[in-house]
């Protein structure tokens, strides 16, 4: 009773109050490490090309000379990463995406921006990523597509990518909550880090997907539900006094 009691004012404030079962019981943490990687397949001389399913869709942030809207099959977006150094903090962190398995058949695929690095700017570009993706704890590449089809073309091989998984050594995994979505909003709208408020990374990425009409019903219900909590406040704001 004195666990539950103790996590349900947390809840309230949108404070996230678990960690799936088997996940390090550590508390999140910012921090200078870059995760151990597996190293890429890419040719010395070869152009890289960046997946970008996150912030890096509508806030790029590094040189590319093309870029092209296609999707990962197998994935799908989820807000189940704590971030603690950018829309969060230690004390609060805020949420931001990652990648979770599904049905490459069944399930639609995560639709996202890869971007082709030139040779030249490779190691500058990865250094730079991984500063910035340094609480994800693994690096991926994999095959994007021109569509959901199961025709469809393999438009960009290899592309990588940073994920979060709740492997005990991301000490900053949230994944799903015991709330729900209700419980995941109330965190977003409540979130500010040394980036900003949690809720512009949520709102500049539901606005950027649907300017190359993607349609993700997780991402815009969750968008849906933040907006309603402002918008309530700003209502109660009205009413005082």
């Amino acid at each position: 009773m004195r666990a539950a009691a103790f996590r349900a004012p947390l809840r309230a404030r949108g404070m996230p109050s678990h960690r799936r079962p088997g996940v390090s019981a550590a508390a999140p943490a910012d921090h200078g490490l870059i995760m151990p990687r597996e190293p890429l397949r890419l040719r010395e001389g070869d152009p890289l090309w960046v997946f970008g399913y996150g912030s890096i869709v509508w806030k790029v942030g590094f040189a590319y000379t093309e870029r092209k809207i296609c999707c990962a099959r197998g994935w799908r977006r989820r807000f189940y990463q704590g971030s603690t150094d950018h829309r969060g903090t230690t004390a609060f962190p805020g949420r931001t995406v990652t990648l979770e398995r599904c049905d490459p058949v069944e399930d639609p695929p995560c639709w996202g921006a890869a971007y082709r690095v030139a040779p030249e700017d490779v190691e500058a570009t990865l250094a730079n990523l991984e500063v910035r993706e340094k609480q994800y704890d693994l690096r991926a590449q994999f095959d994007l597509h021109e569509s959901a089809d199961a025709d469809a073309p393999v438009v960009v091989r290899d592309a990588v990518t940073w994920l979060a998984t709740s492997d005990p050594a991301n000490l900053n995994w949230l994944g799903e909550p015991e709330g729900g979505l209700e419980e995941m909003a109330e965190t977003i709208a409540n979130a500010v880090g040394p980036s900003g408020r949690n809720t512009e990374y949520l709102y500049e990425l539901a606005e950027a997907l649907r300017g190359i009409g993607v349609e993700d019903d997780h991402l815009y219900e969750l968008e849906a539900r933040v907006r309603a909590i402002e918008t309530g406040r700003r209502g109660g704001a009205r009413e005082l006094p």
